[in-house]
């Protein structure tokens, strides 16, 4: 296997390569978690895997509690699917209770002290109540508990690890903006299917790891640990018997010593015109991988310099620049989208004409996506 063949195979694997998903739902189960600090972004990591979904359809799916937002795996905030938050969080609940030990002790919060404010956050979301951060704080801080900054952080992702809270329907700000909610962990999670939610660890491990190869091989058991906050130890043991279940679930091959694992698209081509893809900076894509992550190549920066945007962007699944929105007034039309686009060398000129339509091709799918005009910001792009 080449390295042209690694990005390629990922590319495909990741569905942002035809065959599109059907939905936003669909994108979600075969990444199985994405990374979601930023609500707007992820939004858009989903669509863009999708065929023609928009921002209102993933927050609709989010609304309807088919698309979960927890905390999760590292943990951080993640987008998990109805059907597989049950056994994620079983199979991750332990070892991130024990991450989060010292913070805990930190902020006085022993077992003790864990009940008493489960049992006061379960009432303040129970028969169907959905709850804003500030709405929630104001129950255990009635109740006597200092539920405020890390505190309170940690408290109420103590209650989403152990099965007590999960997202409820997102609310606008007065300005606009989607604010998270919370809700009961049951209550959300009623419709996934029964025989998901009581999976062993063994089983659990399986799925995790075949289904981590499966929409982001090729990628090494420590990419997958790393992603998943799993040993590796645990990964093999995943692999092996998700393998035995089904051996053709995965294939391999061996690059500078290492083992990749993955599933073989129907077809490696990225096409003969370049393609430009604008990734967010959590995007799958980039945190899906720790020792394998430098197949990206290119310069952009991992992190915003000097001002620069901090999202990516990718010339044919490599990193070539970095990428933000911001919106301005369209007149009585509304809004409009305005993208600032770094591609380092890049200028308006006959040599670059196929990069042009590739960008504009991109800003035009992000435009859909929004449901308003995109355009680029005016000046130089380098």
């Amino acid at each position: 296997m080449e390295p042209e063949d690694v990005v390629r195979i990922r590319l495909a694997s990741q569905q942002l390569r035809a065959p599109a998903a059907a939905t936003a739902d669909d994108a979600l189960k075969n990444l199985l978690a994405v990374q979601a600090q930023e609500f707007p972004y992820a939004r858009w990591s989903l669509a863009q895997r999708t065929a023609d979904a928009t921002a209102d359809d993933v927050e609709q799916a989010v609304a309807d509690g088919r698309i979960l937002r927890t905390h999760i795996l590292r943990p951080t905030w993640h987008f998990v699917h109805r059907d597989d938050l049950p056994w994620l969080r079983a199979l991750s609940a332990p070892r991130l209770h024990r991450t989060n030990a010292g913070t805990y002790r930190r902020t006085g919060i022993d077992s003790e002290t864990a009940a008493k404010s489960a049992a006061v956050l379960a009432a303040a979301v129970a028969d169907g109540a959905h709850r804003t951060r500030e709405q929630l704080a104001a129950e255990p801080q009635r109740a006597g508990f200092a539920a405020t900054g890390l505190g309170l952080a940690y408290l109420i992702m103590h209650a989403e690890i152990s099965g007590v809270l999960t997202s409820g329907v997102p609310v606008r700000s007065a300005g606009g903006a989607l604010r998270q909610t919370y809700a009961a962990f049951d209550e959300r999670v009623q419709g996934a299917p029964p025989g998901l939610t009581a999976l062993s660890k063994e089983e659990s491990l399986a799925a995790l790891a075949v289904r981590y190869f499966r929409s982001r091989g090729p990628a090494t058991v420590k990419d997958c640990a790393d992603w998943s906050g799993l040993t590796m130890a645990d990964v093999r043991l995943g692999l092996a018997l998700g393998l035995e279940a089904n051996p053709a679930a995965l294939e391999t091959s061996t690059i500078d010593g290492l083992t990749f694992y993955f599933r073989a698209p129907d077809s490696l081509s990225l096409g003969r015109r370049p393609r430009i893809d604008l990734v967010q900076c959590y995007d799958e894509y980039i945190m899906g991988y720790s020792v394998s992550r430098h197949y990206l190549g290119g310069s952009a920066p991992a992190y915003p310099l000097d001002g620069a945007p901090l999202h990516m962007v990718l010339l044919d699944g490599r990193m070539a620049g970095s990428w933000r929105h911001s919106f301005v007034r369209n007149g009585s039309a509304g809004q409009r989208c305005e993208l600032d686009v770094r591609l380092p060398g890049m200028r308006d000129g006959p040599g670059d004409e196929a990069m042009n339509q590739a960008l504009h091709r991109s800003m035009a799918q992000y435009g859909d996506f929004l449901g308003m005009p995109a355009s680029l910001r005016s000046g130089d792009r380098s």
